[in-house]
């Protein structure tokens, strides 16, 4: 029996800007996209978007809330993939790129680069939520 592969997916947003990182891998080699990855095996989710932003970005996070889960069969071109994201808060430091990021930046919530996957719907998502103070 096959199931979807379990990954995270973290938005973090700070002075109307949001950090996003530059795939280093395919798929979207050199896109733009959400920190993020595959959990690991007896990891728990929120252990593994934390992990994840810090390997990618250098940044230590905290959770701030669950952002929503994305569940689209066709998300991701190697497979049905199901993603948890989060909105976090950074601590101190400025981000760089690392793993299987090419490099990490804040950009302006208005001016996004095109971006992989389906994390232009996650960053809508994001911005209605944080607008509406939910």
């Amino acid at each position: 029996m096959k199931s979807p592969r379990l990954t995270v997916d973290g938005v973090i947003i700070k002075d109307k800007k949001i950090l996003l990182i530059r795939r280093k891998n395919e798929p979207f080699k050199g896109k733009w996209a959400l920190p993020g990855g595959f959990v690991d095996y007896g990891e728990r989710v929120e252990d593994a978007v934390i992990r994840e932003i810090k390997e990618e970005t250098g940044l230590d996070t905290k959770i701030a809330r669950l952002l929503g889960v994305y569940s689209d069969p066709e998300r991701d071109p190697r497979g049905h993939t199901v993603s948890i994201a989060y909105l976090l808060s950074p601590k101190e430091g400025v981000p760089e790129g690392g793993d299987d990021a090419l490099e990490a930046r804040f950009f302006d919530i208005n001016e996004l680069p095109s971006l992989a996957f389906d994390h232009d719907k996650i960053i809508k998502d994001a911005l209605h939520m944080l607008s509406h103070g939910m």
